[in-house]
């Protein structure tokens, strides 16, 4: 299981270090939550895309893949998420 810290906020679960989002109904995604670009966490969606505080990085909920103006260059580190009865496991 994740030890540390959980909080959700409107389309965005972070647990630890994982970002877990639901682009669609019944399906999520799962994505590191540190920010390629200079390791801050993310922490938020904003339009549809996971943003990082530090710089304003964005990426796409769906992919975890960076917005072309994103200071990032390099995707959010993709995880399986499935579900399991009333849980999602993310591996």
């Amino acid at each position: 299981g994740l030890i540390g810290f959980l909080f959700m906020l409107p389309g965005l679960v972070i647990a630890g270090l994982l970002a877990v989002t639901q682009p669609v109904a019944g399906t999520f995604k799962a994505f590191g939550a540190t920010c390629p670009h200079q390791g801050c966490p993310v922490t938020k969606v904003v339009d549809g895309k996971i943003e990082c505080p530090c710089h304003g990085s964005q990426f796409d909920i769906s992919t975890g893949a960076p917005t072309a103006d994103s200071p990032a260059k390099q995707s959010l580190e993709a995880k399986t998420a499935t579900v399991s009865g009333n849980k999602i496991v993310v591996v």
